[in-house]
């Protein structure tokens, strides 16, 4: 479960194209609940730096399996729209 989540930076040039996009992250979450790895997998090269920059300071409650806490390996989509 996400306990802290920074929210990305929309970049300016992205607001001055008035440009929606996404990018697809794959992550590994540590036994501490840490992002570990990253690693793109669907890329928007206006939003990519972005979107890792700020997942990479997102924070999850541990998972735990039979009592010990355990890695993760799931995906993560950051959106950007100019609609709120």
């Amino acid at each position: 479960m996400l306990i802290h989540r920074v929210e990305p930076v929309y970049p300016a040039l992205g607001r001055q194209l008035h440009r929606d996009g996404h990018v697809e992250l794959r992550a590994i979450i540590g036994t501490e609940g840490t992002i570990q790895s990253l690693q793109i997998v669907v890329s928007d090269p206006l939003f990519d730096q972005s979107a890792v920059e700020a997942v990479r300071q997102w924070r999850y409650r541990p998972t735990v399996l039979n009592g010990q806490p355990v890695e993760i390996d799931t995906y993560i989509t950051v959106i950007y729209t100019t609609q709120h």
